[in-house]
């Protein structure tokens, strides 16, 4: 009996030293080992012998740091991150802004070992960047070519918020070089954008465009109203002119008709007699005549 449960100690232990000697990978992953707190690396300073994907053999007091090397997002819209900046003149935007980073295998110790806490880290970097890219925008922009410049003119008069809307691509072009040129793989990662999804003004601000807008829509509604009104009066104008020259036409028409009937009967000697006939028609259906003095 007591041979019988130190075969079945022995298995667990064996067992529980196998299961701490394996570790594995999972696909985008790198694995790192640590002996007592100290990493294994390649030259004995910081170059880290990482594992790949798969699985691997450890010594059972070593311990696994794993890290994705996937293109991960950090957002810097967050209570500590750069929710808000202010520009040139004053205005705080609201930022909804990401950063999108991808680890470096040959940089690792630095992610891992050089930074207490590497994510807070990128996002204060981060905020720093983009509140002093944000407050120097406008500066910049005047630093460009003239053609650029008469593309700033009403974006300039419109305020800093309308100028970074305007041209937000040059700003991330801006941050982008900035991250390619000071920030390299220091950090352990390689940055690969910093994304602005949406910048938005003031609560105030955002009234008054508001404001500006709808008047703009009303304004725009008033003078679509009055063109069509002044466009049905032409329509109504011409076409009452053109029934009046119709009827101007009709009636020279007529008198013209009524000249050469009266002028056939003035040759035939008749138009006195015609004269006499119509008159007494005329007065033979009135109810009262009235005779000019001294008339026949």
């Amino acid at each position: 009996m007591l041979e019988t449960g130190l075969a079945v100690g022995l298995m667990f232990y064996v067992a529980f030293i196998l299961y701490r000697s394996t570790f594995r990978v999972e696909e985008g992953h790198l694995a790192v080992l640590t002996t007592f707190g100290r990493a294994e690396t390649r030259d004995g300073k910081r170059q880290l012998l990482v594992h790949g994907p798969g699985l691997h053999w450890k010594k059972p007091w070593q311990q696994v740091r794993n890290v994705s090397m996937k293109e991960q997002t950090l957002d810097l819209g967050g209570e500590e991150g750069g929710g808000t900046a202010m520009a040139d003149d004053g205005t705080v935007l609201r930022l909804d802004s990401y950063v999108r980073y991808v680890p470096v295998e040959r940089e690792l110790y630095e992610l891992l070992f050089g930074l207490e806490r590497p994510l807070d880290h990128i996002t204060g970097l981060f905020t720093c960047l983009l509140r002093n890219e944000i407050a120097n925008f406008r500066g910049a922009a005047e630093e460009d070519t003239s053609s650029l410049a008469t593309r700033f003119d009403f974006a300039r008069q419109a305020g800093s918020y309308a100028l970074i809307r305007r041209e937000r691509k040059l700003l991330n072009e801006r941050i982008e070089s900035f991250c390619a040129r000071r920030i390299d793989d220091r950090y352990g990662v390689r940055f690969n954008a910093v994304d602005l999804a949406d910048i938005l003004p003031p609560d105030e601000l955002a009234d008054a465009l508001n404001a500006v807008i709808q008047a703009q829509s009303e304004a725009e509604a008033h003078l679509f109203r009055a063109e069509g009104e002044c466009q049905q009066r032409i329509l109504a104008a011409e076409r009452g002119v053109s029934i009046a020259r119709a009827r101007a036409s009709a009636s020279e028409t007529e008198v013209r008709k009524l000249a050469e009937y009266l002028e056939e009967l003035e040759t035939k000697n008749v138009l006195d007699a015609y004269v006499q006939r119509r008159r007494a028609e005329v007065t033979s259906e009135s109810r009262a005549v009235f005779l000019k003095e001294g008339s026949s």
